[in-house]
């Protein structure tokens, strides 16, 4: 492998940035793609899918033979409240490989005996989140119904640009969030990327149902995200 290559490679990783190193395997060249630089042709499609996919594999595009070797950040999953959906979603989030993180201030809640084996943090988000900041691999779930609690994260969310975003809460509890977002200079397009009600239409009704509803609807929104420009 090409050493600046490699050493571009790293520094991508490293900030959690998606790339891919293609490989001619016909001539041996090499190049660093960046998740949403533009590549005409068949080859620019084959490599979205490959950031979409975050597999590796040899691939026929226009004509000629290459390597994609796909470098995606793991995706996080940053759960604000340690409420009993929490409870039911962080093993399911484990189980499907997302990397799990649980944030309540509340200790009543954020207790250790309540979540075993999981990253819990009993801070106020803002505060873990000026030391962990989000970004694009990371997905957010509010699901505290507390706006002191959710609102921050929420916008911290957006801001960032999470390939997921939602929150717990009825249609009348959202527009009351949307109003209070739009004062903290969300713009409406923002605001409307937060999935709420949260997680997928199944009819869930317990908390063990609807953490199911809310893993499906990040992996969906995982897998079919904007590939979007740097």
């Amino acid at each position: 492998m090409d050493l600046e290559l490699l050493k571009q490679l790293n520094i991508e990783r490293a900030a959690r940035r998606a790339a891919v190193l293609v490989t001619d395997l016909d001539n041996g060249s090499g190049r660093l793609v960046l998740e949403g630089e533009s590549i005409s042709g068949e080859l620019g499609s084959t490599v979205e899918r490959g950031f979409r996919s975050g597999k590796s594999a040899t691939v026929e595009a226009d004509g000629r033979s290459y390597f994609l070797n796909v470098h995606v950040p793991p995706a996080r999953l940053v759960v604000i409240g340690a409420v009993h959906i929490s409870q039911a979603l962080a093993p399911m989030a484990r189980i499907a490989g997302l990397d799990i993180r649980v944030i309540d201030p509340r200790t009543a809640f954020a207790s250790q005996e309540r979540f075993s084996n999981v990253e819990l943090l009993a801070e106020w988000p803002d505060e873990v989140l000026e030391q962990q900041p989000l970004d694009a691999y990371t997905a957010l779930a509010a699901v505290t119904h507390d706006p002191k609690i959710d609102d921050f994260p929420l916008k911290a969310a957006l801001d960032a640009g999470c390939f997921y975003v939602g929150a717990l809460g009825s249609r009348k509890t959202h527009a009351k969030r949307v109003e209070r977002l739009k004062e903290l200079g969300l713009s409406d397009d923002q605001i409307s990327r937060i999935a709420s009600p949260i997680g997928l239409d199944i009819g869930a009704a317990s908390p063990r149902e609807i953490a199911v509803a809310i893993l499906a609807e990040i992996i969906d929104a995982l897998r079919k995200r904007q590939v979007t420009d740097r």
